[in-house]
């Protein structure tokens, strides 16, 4: 069954058509694991995590933040980008730390999800941070963003979500891992 899962095709070629800020663009020419030559353009960004921090008591740090890709404010939960040179881990902790004032007690990281593998070689770690909502240091936002951060029950966060209130895909997935497989 699926005789060429995971198996990586042979890049042929790789031309960089863009360069910006959050990503790149590369023209690829390549041999699929099925002998295929295709011709497919890849989007190019860096590694990223997306945080559910819980307290004790099952309340679920949100965040609202304009996304140029909506062109609104967003409900969702913390995430950032992993800096060069740092684990998923402590990318987690600083950008809770930064984006929320919340400072972690635990980090495990849930799983690893791609978004729109086609064109795209985004991934994003999903890490669930245990921490104290008493235990809160000054926010540090990047020169670009602002971020609204608010304690939410896990249940309301599960309901925003049934009803695509909450529909990013990072924060449902991080949600639906954490509800099947770790609650």
């Amino acid at each position: 069954m699926f005789k060429t899962w995971h198996q990586p095709g042979k890049i042929l070629d790789r031309k960089n058509v863009y360069s910006g800020r959050v990503f790149a663009v590369d023209q690829l020419h390549i041999q699929t694991p099925d002998g295929l030559k295709v011709e497919r353009d890849l989007i190019k960004t860096s590694p990223t995590i997306t945080i559910l921090a819980m307290t004790a008591n099952q309340e679920v740090v949100m965040t609202s933040e304009y996304r140029a890709g909506v062109n609104s404010d967003s409900v969702s939960l913390p995430a950032g980008i992993v800096n060069p040179g740092e684990t998923a881990e402590q990318a987690a902790k600083r950008e809770l730390r930064e984006e929320t004032g919340y400072v972690a007690q635990s980090v495990t990281k849930m799983t690893r999800i791609t978004s729109s593998e086609g064109f795209m070689d985004q991934f994003a770690d999903l890490m669930l941070i245990g921490f104290d909502p008493a235990d809160q240091v000054q926010k540090h936002f990047d020169k670009d963003e602002f971020v609204n951060s608010e304690l939410v029950p896990l249940t309301q966060v599960v309901e925003w979500i049934k009803n695509g209130k909450v529909n990013t895909a990072q924060a449902v997935s991080a949600i639906g891992y954490y509800t099947m497989f770790l609650n």
